[in-house]
C-alpha cells in the first residue's frame, strides 16, 4: 500500500518534499555556528522579553487609568 503525504508548504509542482526538501539557511555555517537548540533558546528568550515588556506596559497604562479615575 502506497501512502502519499502532502507537504503543506510545498508548491504544487515541487518535487523535493519531505526529507528531501532543502533546508532554509539564511547565514553560512562559518558565520552562525549555533545549534538548533541554541537558536530555539534565543528565540524563546526574545519572546519572553517581549511578553515582559507588554505586561509592563499594560500595568503602566492600568495605573495611569486608575490615577485619572481617582482625580
Amino acid at each position: 500500500m502506497l501512502r502519499f503525504f502532502v507537504e503543506p508548504y510545498a508548491k504544487p509542482t515541487e518535487r523535493r518534499t519531505g526529507t528531501h526538501r532543502p533546508k532554509v539557511i539564511h547565514l553560512p555555517r562559518e558565520v552562525d555556528n549555533r545549534t538548533r537548540e541554541q537558536r530555539q533558546a534565543d528565540k524563546q528568550a526574545v519572546a519572553a522579553e517581549r511578553r515582559a515588556i507588554k505586561k509592563s506596559a499594560r500595568r503602566h497604562l492600568k495605573n495611569e487609568l486608575l490615577d485619572e479615575l481617582d482625580q
